[in-house]
């Protein structure tokens, strides 16, 4: 067993939320988790994004170069967001005249501890002399599989890593987008949750004015907010 495989399997365990919990939707793991998500679907850098100098795609009619993340940044927030990564290369295969390479993308997910992975297909022509046809191998350039295959196995983790979300690029070239802002607020006012934090809002010390600044701020906030709230008047106003 190789090292990485050694270290996928060592998972760090997390206890199961309680039933308080599971209905209140407000379970710290799945708070956690949906904070992830909420990064992970937010768009890149514009600074980072940049235009391909030979692929274009067709926009209101007129051809525009086609947008990128560059795989050294790709690379980065892989290590950022969840430290410790990498990537198998499952199969090379040359299709026509280009390298081929499908792998596997492993990630530790920092909340949960788990692995989790997303396949990638990645492909980069060989170079051939200029004017020689690209299927004419007598005129494949001397570097041309060197410069090849490492290019088709970054295009295959960039691949792998649009799969996660938005931040690594996965929407830069789709007309329709989805907006993840939403999974801030993940339960409705009639949460068991909330109707606590109402009622300790109630019998607290709180003045009239801040009682109902509070009321209306929960009415907005999400999970992680509202236990910070419960806590805050268990402690300090009850």
């Amino acid at each position: 067993m190789s090292e990485n495989q050694s270290q996928e399997k060592s998972i760090t365990k997390y206890e199961l939320p309680s039933i308080q919990e599971i209905y209140s939707g407000a379970s710290e793991v799945a708070i956690q988790q949906n904070k992830l998500n909420i990064l992970l679907n937010q768009p890149p850098m514009k600074e980072w994004i940049k235009k391909h100098p030979t692929a274009t795609k067709v926009v209101n009619g007129v051809k525009v170069p086609i947008e990128y993340l560059p795989i050294e940044r790709v690379e980065y927030l892989l290590t950022r967001i969840f430290v410790q990564w990498w990537f198998r290369i499952v199969k090379v295969q040359l299709i026509a005249n280009s390298i081929v390479v499908n792998g596997t993308l492993h990630y530790q997910n920092q909340i949960t501890g788990e692995w989790e992975k997303q396949d990638g297909v990645g492909a980069a022509p060989i170079q051939t002399d200029s004017g020689a046809k690209a299927s004419d191998f007598s005129a494949v350039k001397s570097n041309a599989v060197m410069l090849a295959a490492p290019a088709a196995k970054s295009y295959a983790i960039k691949d792998a890593a649009e799969c996660i979300g938005k931040l690594f690029g996965k929407d830069l070239n789709r007309a329709d987008q989805i907006c993840y802002d939403n999974l801030i607020r993940t339960f409705s006012e009639e949460s068991p949750l909330v109707k606590e934090v109402e009622e300790l809002i109630g019998k607290s010390t709180l003045s009239g004015m801040q009682k109902v600044a509070m009321n209306e701020e929960i009415k907005r906030c999400n999970a992680e907010t509202l236990l910070e709230r419960k806590e805050y008047l268990l402690n300090n106003q009850i």
